[in-house]
């Protein structure tokens, strides 16, 4: 070998071990979990701030704070203010750090079909024949599928050892007496296919029996009223000018009229989105989909509760989704939204984002607010109500009581008279801890960013408006988001964090918190958050129950983070629980225990500084929930 020759192949090998190492590297980015950060001097979050800024958002001025309401709009222009003074920056490119919620109303015609290939013949459902699809299935869409999997009830074990991924799934509710009203027999169902993964997911629903002549004729009697007050308001729309008037735009929302027919669809949630089709037939499509003889079978089966093999089915089934939707009606809310830049100049382009929801329930018109009661504490599984009895302590929500007549807090129960006069009587419900605790946590862990050291990737804030009536802000800024949604790391939300579950009259939470869903999406969510709190000099004591997918309360889906956790977000939810004045008059400033507020604030702060500093990703490994009541805050196995 020439010397030439030597040069060149050690130049070679030198270049292919540096191709090695920086390889390694990389991937050791991107496969080691990230650590909680070192050598930062993280800015200390404080209790008389946030006491400050709690006694104006909690305080009777606000009224409540109730979506679409003046309260509301104050509430957010004082967050947008403070913002303003720490320098944090107004994410809408009209420069302001309001978002509008838009919440429409849409008239949907609905022209989806399904078409049946089956022994050679053919034959096409249109909606309202034989089947009824939703009318928020989404946008325009043509899916055809090989083969049918009938999953029976749709129970865990009917999915047992079957791929139904990307697949047309077919359910069948139990038909029993037993099952109750409505064939509830406790399967997964259309959840649970989508849950597996399925492609679509088609529902049996018995065809309701032919109506009475007195049904009729009570049905045409309400369709000539409908007819009448529609014209009624739009005469009176004419003789306003047709209601051209300069309604509410502000935080208030809407104008003075409604539209003249009720909207058959009212979301803030994008209705062109591609979503898996969900929809239900009755006997007709099912005969034609399992054949006469077979559905025959399931059908008997289903109406004695028994048992029924899930099988596959050939044939070729296309499903056309062709809604559309015309917008008739309007109201106006906005989140507020500020973001730190990030100090990397490419990692700055992706972030970490912080929530709590703004709104609450607002006031009593008829001067019936309630004040505490231990029957507003939360819901317990039976695994933590014999914890309860066995530390000597007394359930205050047993499962034996839920919905029976004259228990506390039940539907039904008879009102109690209330003595004081109307004008003197507490009617606002102020909402220290719902969610003013959450709000002002996030105010002061914004503050905290804006004026402690920077991480490398940007962090947003929301204050999201209308979570009380139905997550509208979150799930609004997850279809409408300022920054594009791949490119957020985590969402980190809070929801009363300012108490101790049930007061403590169920046990010792004073040191508690409950962190839910943290585990579902990514184990080093998870673990970042233990290993977090882990090094604290005086550590919270995290707790799972509510985490749980068997817990009765199922607040995995009650509150903002579900709207991302729904995009594939890992997500974190904080709270410290329920208590006697949850959702009441009574859930004031003076019961906010602000120390352990300022705790659990300094915990997600440096949680969420942690994620936002490291080039090393959270893996999404999708695993589910895997702890719950009694687990102990350790790290898991990936």
């Amino acid at each position: 070998m020439k010397k030439g020759q030597r040069s060149q192949t050690t130049v070679m090998t030198v270049l292919a071990i540096t191709i090695i190492v920086v390889l390694t590297q990389s991937w050791n980015l991107v496969a080691q979990a990230p650590q909680p950060a070192t050598g930062v001097r993280y800015a200390q979050i404080g209790t008389d701030e946030m006491k400050e800024w709690l006694t104006y958002l909690a305080s009777d001025e606000l009224q409540g704070r109730q979506v679409f309401s003046e309260g509301y709009g104050l509430a957010a222009q004082y967050i947008a203010e403070r913002l303003k003074q720490w320098g944090v920056k107004p994410l809408n490119p009209d420069g302001t750090y309001f978002q509008p919620v838009r919440l429409k109303g849409y008239r949907v015609t609905r022209n989806s079909s399904i078409t049946v290939n089956v022994d050679g013949q053919s034959k096409t459902f249109k909606h309202g024949d034989h089947v009824t699809f939703a009318v928020n299935s989404g946008g325009k869409q043509s899916l055809t599928f090989n083969g049918i999997e009938f999953v029976g009830y749709g129970q865990q074990s009917d999915f047992a050892g079957r791929d139904v991924k990307g697949k047309l799934v077919v359910t069948v509710p139990n038909l029993s007496a037993a099952a109750g009203a409505g064939g509830r027999g406790g399967g997964r169902g259309a959840g649970g296919a989508a849950g597996s993964g399925a492609g679509a997911v088609i529902s049996f629903v018995p065809a309701p029996p032919a109506p009475s002549q007195a049904e009729q004729a009570l049905a045409q009697a309400q369709t000539a009223l409908a007819q009448a007050n529609a014209a009624v308001l739009q005469a009176q729309q004419a003789l306003r000018g047709g209601g051209r008037g300069r309604g509410g735009q502000g935080f208030g929302g809407g104008g003075r009229g409604g539209p003249a027919t009720p909207a058959d669809l009212t979301t803030v949630q994008r209705v062109d989105a591609i979503v898996m089709p969900q929809f239900s037939g009755d006997e007709t499509l099912f005969e034609t989909l399992l054949g006469a003889a077979k559905f025959a079978e399931v059908k008997a089966k289903a109406e004695k509760g028994e048992p029924i093999t899930p099988t596959s089915v050939a044939g070729q089934v296309t499903i056309s989704i062709d809604n559309t939707y015309e917008t008739i009606s309007q109201q106006l809310s906005h989140n507020v939204v500020g973001m730190i830049e990030g100090s990397d100049p490419v990692l700055k382009d992706t972030y970490v984002m912080y929530g709590a929801h703004l709104d609450h329930v607002g006031y009593s018109q008829t001067g019936g607010g309630r004040g505490g009661d231990p029957s507003s504490c939360r819901r317990r599984s039976s695994d933590a109500q014999a914890a309860v009895v066995a530390a000597g302590k007394v359930v205050q929500r047993p499962t034996v009581l839920a919905g029976a007549a004259g228990a506390p807090g039940a539907r039904g129960a008879a009102p109690v008279p209330n003595p004081v006069p109307f004008d003197e009587r507490d009617v606002i419900n102020n909402g220290a801890d719902d969610d003013g605790s959450g709000s002002v946590a996030q105010m002061a862990v914004a503050k905290a960013f804006a004026t402690g050291p920077k991480p490398k990737r940007s962090v947003i804030f929301v204050w999201h408006s209308g979570e009380e009536a139905g997550l509208y802000g979150s799930r609004y800024y997850a279809d409408f988001p300022f920054v594009a949604i791949d490119k957020v790391q985590v969402q980190l939300n809070m929801d009363m964090v300012g108490r101790d579950d049930c007061d403590n009259i169920e046990g010792d939470f004073t040191n508690t918190v409950f962190v839910v869903g943290a585990d579902r999406i990514s184990t080093d969510l998870h673990n970042l958050i233990v290993d977090t709190n882990n090094i604290k000099s005086k550590p919270l004591s995290l707790d799972y129950e509510l985490n749980d997918p068997n817990d009765p309360e199922g607040v995995y889906t009650r509150s903002d983070h579900y709207s991302y956790a729904a995009k594939g977000i890992p997500v974190a939810f904080f709270t410290t629980g329920l208590h006697p004045d949850y959702h009441r008059v009574t859930d004031t400033v003076d019961k906010i225990t602000f120390p352990k507020l300022s705790r659990i604030a300094q915990l997600v702060y440096e949680t969420g500084f942690s994620i936002a500093n490291t080039e090393r990703l959270l893996e999404r490994d999708n695993k589910g929930p895997r702890t719950g009541f009694g687990t102990k805050a350790t790290v898991l196995k990936k």
